[in-house]
């Protein structure tokens, strides 16, 4: 019976024929029945399909994890998990020696990562060649990642927090800790995500015990209903749009509701899942060199 080509070489050639740009915008092709991979060398689609078969539903006929540049044949030389794919980020991983980044968020300044409004845009070309000549895979997972069980994101931010053992069994948003003013809890958030910095709507003298934890950009209308369901004493957020999550909380203490509002910032309130990443990777790919190159805060403040 003769045999369809093997994935290599099917993307190898798909590659050559429509270029990176195609692939940036597809999901990745899964195929059934692939073949072992090799402990001794990898394809950046090998890779992907290890990690793959530990989602549930994957691959997913719609998402936004896909390749932004680089194709599924090349063979890995190191793996850098970041939160963002910046052109610092890009540099580090090119110093390490590493050729595969794996990038939680957008790398082209949208959440499609659509190009073709930037196709002339000088930081859209510098970043593109940057990646292109280098070699470098990038490809995002956001999606995947938090489709896994236990989500790969909230899990590493627990870890983080040293959190784990205070999960609402009714509610795996909602952590009870031992009664803590608001002041004490933020003070630990920071030192324990490297957070400089929080915004907060509230009394930082308030007792707080219930604890909603909405990492990342869920949206007002998610984090409104979140809240209605959890009914905490705190919730701490990635990002809010300052005309929705903030003003209903505003609104509700002013109700009588005992309740405040701290925004860590999107990219500290999930990074520590990216880190954690690295952790859950190694034992399934021992020799392959993967480490973590934090993106950081792109704020200061004055």
């Amino acid at each position: 019976m003769h045999k369809a080509p093997g994935r290599r070489q099917f993307l190898a050639t798909f590659t050559k024929a429509v270029g990176t740009s195609m692939l940036m915008n597809a999901p990745f092709l899964s195929q059934a029945g692939s073949p072992e991979v090799s402990q001794a060398s990898f394809t950046v689609g090998q890779v992907m399909d290890l990690i793959l078969k530990t989602i549930p539903n994957a691959p997913f006929p719609k998402t936004v994890d896909t390749l932004k540049s680089g194709n599924a044949a090349q063979k890995v030389t190191g793996i850098v998990s970041t939160m963002f794919g910046t052109i610092e980020v890009i540099e580090k991983t090119i110093a390490a020696g590493a050729n595969f980044i794996i990038a939680h968020e957008p790398t082209f300044y949208n959440h499609a990562d659509e190009t073709d409004w930037l196709s002339n845009d000088p930081v859209f070309k510098y970043k593109h060649e940057l990646l292109t000549k280098n070699g470098i895979a990038l490809w995002r997972f956001h999606d995947y990642w938090h489709s896994h069980r236990p989500d790969g994101i909230r899990t590493g931010m627990l870890s983080a927090l040293a959190w784990e053992n205070y999960v609402d069994p009714q509610n795996p948003q909602v952590l009870i800790i031992p009664a803590t003013s608001l002041t004490q809890l933020i003070a630990h958030a920071k030192q324990k995500l490297g957070i400089k910095q929080v915004r907060v709507v509230g009394d930082t003298a308030q007792s707080c015990k219930r604890v909603l934890l909405l990492p990342g950009a869920a949206g007002g209308r998610n984090q409104i209903m979140a809240i209605e369901k959890a009914k905490p004493d705190v919730v701490l957020c990635g990002e809010a749009s300052e005309w929705e999550t903030p003003e209903y909380i505003r609104d509700a203490r002013r109700q009588g509701q005992k309740i405040s509002l701290v925004v860590l910032g999107h990219i500290m309130s999930e990074a520590a899942g990216m880190e954690w990443l690295v952790s859950w990777l190694k034992p399934k790919l021992p020799d392959v060199k993967i480490s973590y190159i934090p993106s950081g805060n792109p704020f200061s403040y004055e």
